[in-house]
């Protein structure tokens, strides 16, 4: 994790929960307008939107569903405001297609996902099986970047960061927690400095009496117009992302067995590396904190001197795919993977790894 100890923009140490340093780090970044709609395990994050709103001159308000919230924040986007909302597993599906319209409108926004166990209703248990649905947007050409974060440090600080990478991108950008981490109460110290102000949006609807009406829509009804439309945003995505493909190491400078694992996942992983070190087996963690774009170069390093890849996930596999496209088969890959709201355990790690270099050998 990263060391905040000597950072004089923050403040004394606070205990505070994941869901809530959500809502403080995206007030610190300016928002002001929060919809959403209940679903366990993220309420207390509009909970507290619904005291903290008013309290710092924003708006809160309850949608009567996650369409309708999605949909307000694609209004509230269109005005130039920083607005945001967030939700859980089904609620986040049922959110995609107001993502694509934001994306394909070129509005930011800042939409957190505190993931829970599936598919289905599920259960209300920390999952990562989420990924592939963060990754890879919604229906159309989407190209969202999406930050996951370790702690509630990280919580705060990426949600607090989302809302200018939105502002560059002009598009939605994911927060992908989970309930563990949500529900986890840690020591983390906020912003005690001004946040800089947003960047002038031309492009908003606020009034036009002194010039040209501004027209924010999805709707290119030519192949052509379309095609050029996706690329524009296309490259914008890329250009304004490159420094956003990082990750954090553990470990890697002699590893020849490389863990990948983002989120609270990866802080069994951690502990499992050292284990495993205790045993002679020379093993480092590579932690994605930005899933998309995925730092595959720096992966692609480290696999081209390993003699196994691990990815460890709270999924059955997700997060692998992005794994094995940057390793490309420089080294093997598999997947320790625990559905259902279910996670491995370090000791569980470190034996998976002996067992899978024993039948390696043998």
């Amino acid at each position: 994790m990263e060391d905040h100890t000597d950072d004089p923009r923050l403040g004394d140490l606070v205990l505070l929960k994941g869901n809530e340093a959500v809502c403080e780090g995206a007030i610190w970044a300016g928002c002001r307008f929060f919809f959403g709609y209940p679903i366990t395990p993220q309420n207390q994050i509009p909970e507290m939107m619904s005291r903290r709103m008013p309290e710092v001159g924003g708006t809160y308000l309850q949608a009567e569903s996650e369409l309708a919230a999605i949909s307000m924040v694609h209004g509230a986007s269109s005005a130039g405001a920083r607005a945001m909302t967030s939700s859980s597993s089904p609620g986040i599906s049922l959110m995609q297609e107001g993502l694509s319209y934001l994306a394909g409108a070129e509005l930011p926004c800042v939409v957190v996902n505190i993931q829970r166990g599936g598919p289905g209703l599920g259960n209300i248990a920390g999952a990562q099986s989420d990924y592939l649905q963060a990754v890879s947007g919604a229906h159309g050409d989407m190209f969202l970047p999406v930050y996951a974060p370790g702690s509630v440090q990280e919580i705060y600080d990426f949600v607090a960061e989302a809302f200018d990478t939105a502002d560059r991108v002009r598009g939605p950008v994911i927060v992908l927690a989970d309930a563990m981490l949500g529900q986890m109460t840690e020591a983390m110290r906020p912003r005690v400095d001004a946040c800089p102000p947003a960047p002038e949006k031309p492009w908003a609807t606020v009034g036009a009496r002194n010039r040209a009406p501004n027209l924010i829509t999805s709707l290119y009804t030519q192949p052509d117009s379309l095609a050029q439309h996706n690329r524009r945003i296309r490259a914008r995505f890329e250009s304004e992302t490159r420094e956003l493909c990082r990750a954090d190491e553990c470990l890697t400078e002699d590893a020849d067995v490389i863990l990948v694992s983002y989120g609270i996942s990866s802080r069994s992983c951690q502990t499992a590396c050292e284990l495993l070190r205790e045993s002679g087996v020379r093993t480092g963690l590579f932690r994605p904190t930005v899933v998309r774009p995925f730092p595959e170069a720096r992966l692609a390093q480290l696999a081209a001197r390993a003699r196994l890849v691990v990815s460890v996930e709270m999924s059955l596999g997700q997060l692998v795919k992005d794994v094995r496209l940057a390793v490309q088969g420089r080294a093997p890959v598999t997947v320790l993977g625990r559905p259902g709201g279910t996670y491995s355990t370090s000791p569980e790690i470190a034996e998976f790894v002996v067992t899978t270099l024993q039948q390696m050998a043998s």
